[in-house]
């Protein structure tokens, strides 16, 4: 999973503010922002007072908040509101966008040059450097104001005005009214996760490189972990699982999970259920950059942590990876960019299913893409037909539509064909819905999760089948790992040597280092081996 198109408010639609208190560091971010925005993202959304400001909300803003504000007129709703599904900022885009898909663009394999086949397979770049300006003010105003800050962006960003920011998930009480049939499944997909994350630890790495030398690797968790599951467009209790499970697993002390809270400041039940159930430690209500920022340098009640994992927005992906280096001293995952999948089908694949396989990505935001790579044999036209028919019955069909406007058909000869491409893509999901899946494995370098096989979708993935779906996207699939129980744990080496060892080694180092003229790392060695000859 993952999420990154930013949501947009202007400033005369927030919550008003005008008549708490507030540092100067709130000040100075307020002003901050405000100037960051001065540019095109600004300008899209500056009400007639000229305040802007920039969120990623979960919450669309209210159609009427006692009457009409100065720059909240009625024909900016409709924008507003197709904003909050995941659309880019374009006038009018809610009235004007078709609400059924357009066949997707189909090349041939054959026909293209490498160049050709590189660029139809990358992402749109995104520019960071002005998200960071926004979300570095948010960052700042975190590190000096902590719990104040945080409830303030939380009450501009999210409508919600917080009575507690970060409370130890032990005093919290487990949810109710969720049905039974939606807890079995979540304990179904707990001792899945838990089951494969468990097999992963690896006993400690002993080995003798030569008489009297022993090497060692060993595995510690990391102390403190700060977990981000979203809640923008929908809840993802499955994303507090695949989180906070290994975390669990790999012995980390200090769990904190942190999501936006809903309008009247509680959690989700469903995600509340996962966390208690799993034992997370601490339940931070927020989300943004402000959440990632908390738990980056603390706050009052939120411990700082060593390391973030989760997918989030453009800004939560920024503010992490400003974090990451700065004097918060904070690792992360990996970075985040748009949800993708790509079905390699052959002519026995079912174009309903294939069908089905690339709109359960493009429903995860406008941004996503779908890809098929169709081996020969495989209906195209019918996996068109299927698309259309498919994508006019889901609830979040506008997002669906405007992900695959920017998605693709690949036609391929051979299955060889087909793997060599996907290589290039480098997705966060590869399908592989042809005879005899098993033999693509080996040709396969770059992807975040592999399905094989016809009965294999992504979804079992994403949710219950023990893997995690906390995986690398826009192409980082070539030099990233999805989260897994590593992603939790330090790797500690140890070496121990002998009189003998030193003996047989002591003279490689000497000579060594005076190659690099490091005449103290010398003498070390020297030292001690004159003690063992004398």
């Amino acid at each position: 999973f993952a999420f990154s198109l930013p949501l947009l408010w202007g400033d005369g639609l927030c919550a008003c503010d005008s008549t708490r208190g507030h540092s100067c560091a709130l000040r100075s971010f307020r002003l901050k922002m405000q100037a960051a925005l001065k540019g095109s993202a600004g300008r899209a959304f500056r009400s007639s007072t000229g305040s802007t400001a920039a969120c990623a909300s979960r919450h669309p803003p209210p159609a009427s908040r006692g009457g009409a504000r100065a720059g909240s007129s009625q024909d900016r709703l409709p924008l507003l509101r197709s904003l909050r599904q995941g659309a880019r900022p374009t006038a009018r885009l809610a009235a004007t966008m078709d609400s059924t898909a357009a066949e997707l663009k189909t090349y041939r394999l054959s026909d293209l040059t490498e160049a050709q086949k590189e660029s139809i397979s990358a992402r749109p770049r995104i520019d960071f450097s002005k998200i960071q300006d926004i979300v570095g003010p948010i960052v700042e105003a975190v590190r000096t104001e902590g719990d104040a800050a945080v409830r303030e962006l939380t009450l501009k960003f999210d409508r919600c005005e917080l009575d507690e920011t970060c409370v130890r998930l032990e005093d919290v009480p487990w949810p109710e009214g969720i049905p039974k049939e939606v807890t079995d499944a979540f304990d179904v997909a707990y001792e899945n996760i838990k089951r494969f994350h468990e097999a992963q630890a690896q006993e400690e790495l002993v080995v003798e490189t030569m008489p009297g030398v022993t090497c060692r690797r060993m595995s510690r968790a990391i102390g403190a972990v700060g977990l981000y599951v979203p809640g923008g467009t929908a809840i993802l209790p499955s994303s507090a699982l695949m989180l906070a499970v290994p975390a669990k697993v790999a012995g980390c002390k200090t769990i904190v999970l942190a999501t936006p809270p809903r309008q009247d400041a509680t959690i989700s039940p469903e995600v509340l259920y996962c966390a208690k159930k799993v034992g997370v430690t601490h339940l931070l209500k927020a989300g943004g950059a402000q959440a990632v920022a908390a738990m980056a340098h603390g706050t009052e009640t939120c411990p700082k942590v060593d390391k973030i994992a989760g997918p989030g927005n453009q800004f939560v992906t920024a503010a992490k990876m400003v974090l990451q280096n700065s004097e918060a001293m904070v690792g992360i995952d990996m970075p985040a960019g748009p949800s993708e999948v790509l079905v390699i089908a052959d002519g026995g694949a079912d174009p309903s299913h294939v069908a089905a396989d690339l709109l359960s990505q493009a429903e995860h935001g406008a941004d996503s893409q779908s890809v098929l790579v169709a081996m020969a044999g495989c209906s195209v036209a019918a996996v068109q037909r299927e698309l259309k028919q498919q994508c006019d019955l889901l609830p979040r069909n506008e997002m669906a539509v405007k992900a695959l406007s920017h998605s693709f058909i690949v036609q391929v000869d051979t299955l060889e064909d087909a793997c060599a491409f996907s290589n290039i893509y480098a997705p966060e999901h590869l399908i592989v819905n042809v005879e005899d899946a098993e033999r693509c494995l080996d040709m396969v370098e770059n992807a975040g999760s592999v399905f094989l096989g016809r009965w294999t979708p992504e979804s079992v993935g994403d949710y219950a089948s023990g893997t995690n779906h906390t995986l690398p996207t826009y192409g980082y699939a070539r030099m990233y790992s999805g989260v897994s129980l590593d992603t939790f744990q330090k790797k500690i080496t140890v070496q121990s040597l002998s009189e003998e060892g030193l003996l047989n080694l002591g003279p490689t180092v000497e000579i060594m280092a005076e190659v690099e003229g490091l005449e103290a790392h010398k003498q070390a060695v020297t030292k001690r081996l004159n003690s063992i000859r004398s």
